[in-house]
């Protein structure tokens, strides 16, 4: 199993929303960058994810799994761009900021602290125990 983490602005995509997808989960689409595609291109299904406010409270909010494998984006006819489903699993008791994740010397090398402008990017299992501690979880 991988990790990941999902970036999106809450006031176009939230937690809430996701949750209210239930089991089938929904789309992550509209990723308009290779190196976020790729990622998506190279996950397996029951990969777990973080779901994570950007711009609006910049937190982890949620864990999420992918529940689709990828495919083409339905929000456009370019055949360049993939994207997965994904289906909310648990919220995280206590959201972990970026100022959080920043100010942890342990995720000094963790994309979300060294390329914050990537919206679908890779998490290492040490990264995600330490951000499922810093969450509650």
């Amino acid at each position: 199993m991988r990790y990941w983490l999902f970036k999106s602005e809450p006031d176009v995509w939230s937690w809430d929303m996701q949750v209210a997808k239930g089991a089938a989960g929904e789309e992550w689409n509209g990723v308009r960058n290779y190196q976020a595609r790729n990622n998506m291109r190279a996950m397996e299904l029951g990969d777990l994810g973080f779901f994570y406010h950007s711009n609006i409270g910049k937190e982890v909010v949620g864990i999420v799994e992918v529940c689709a494998l990828s495919h083409p984006d339905s929000t456009t006819d370019d055949p360049r761009w993939d994207c997965v489903d994904i289906r909310a699993v648990k919220p995280v008791p206590r959201p972990v900021s970026l100022e959080m994740a920043k100010a942890d010397p342990r995720l000094a090398n963790m994309a979300l602290v060294t390329n914050t402008r990537l919206s679908v990017q890779p998490v290492t299992e040490a990264e995600w125990k330490v951000i499922c501690e810093l969450g509650g979880l």
